[in-house]
């Protein structure tokens, strides 16, 4: 374990357990006793065989999932904030303003041009429109999206596009944690090159990153270090 001192986000004694309703309440762990610190400008790669619960463990620690043991401590605001035990509002005030996320998928309102999905991280800071619209057309520059589509619904794009404009809304704020799971899934090697880059001048500013990267060649540019999440094995 680190310091008291340096860490932006610490997981002690993480459990996580599925129950199946309809196979009569079976329990099924997928994660047990995981205990990780991020240090500010430190980016940990998870690692494990396909099953052993790495997207499990970045749900939890964005709070789509909640923990069935453990906690979750991230600074947030000048406090110590339990993502596993906080209150909706917390969560929503964790994730506006310190915990940023970029996930396979894009998951947007329908009908909203990208450029809109890039700035509302920075809107709901109280940032002026037109700054935030500004910082997010640059964004999507930088990742060779063409302005012809910056007004567009991302829904209409493809995979590549869309991957794009989700890297530019969890890249957008400036977040003091960012979760990354897959971030170069779909890209192309130049649109590969951008990404590196961003994930570097995060950890120039202090983010501490906790990342699944499949791509060998980005994991072994950008982390400092992989944690390896084990496969819980069932008692003979």
């Amino acid at each position: 374990m680190s310091d008291d001192r340096d860490w932006a986000l610490r997981v002690q004694g993480l459990g996580k357990q599925f129950r199946l309703h309809l196979q009569g309440g079976l329990r099924i762990p997928v994660l047990g006793g995981v205990s990780l610190d991020v240090r500010p400008g430190e980016c940990v790669a998870l690692s494990g065989p396909s099953g052993a619960g790495k997207s499990t463990l970045m749900r939890c620690l964005y709070g789509n999932y909640g923990a069935g043991e453990g906690s979750i401590l991230l600074r947030h605001g000048g406090e110590t904030v339990d993502l596993a035990a906080a209150d909706a509002r917390t969560v929503t005030a964790v994730r506006r303003d310190t915990l940023g996320h970029v996930s396979q998928f894009l998951r947007v309102i329908p009908r909203v041009p990208a450029l809109e999905v890039v700035a509302q991280p920075l809107l709901a800071r109280g940032m002026a429109q037109e700054e935030a619209l500004g910082r997010a057309g640059a964004l999507l520059h930088r990742l060779n999206l063409p302005e012809r589509l910056h007004g567009l619904p991302p829904a209409t794009f493809s995979g590549g596009e869309q991957q794009r404009v989700n890297l530019a809304r969890g890249f957008v704020a400036d977040y003091p944690v960012l979760l990354l799971d897959e971030p170069t899934a779909s890209l192309d090697a130049a649109n590969r090159a951008v990404v590196i880059a961003l994930i570097a001048e995060a950890k120039a500013r202090g983010a501490a990153i906790v990342g699944i990267f499949h791509d060998a060649e980005v994991r072994d540019r950008v982390a400092d270090r992989l944690f390896e999440v084990a496969p819980i094995r069932e008692a003979a």
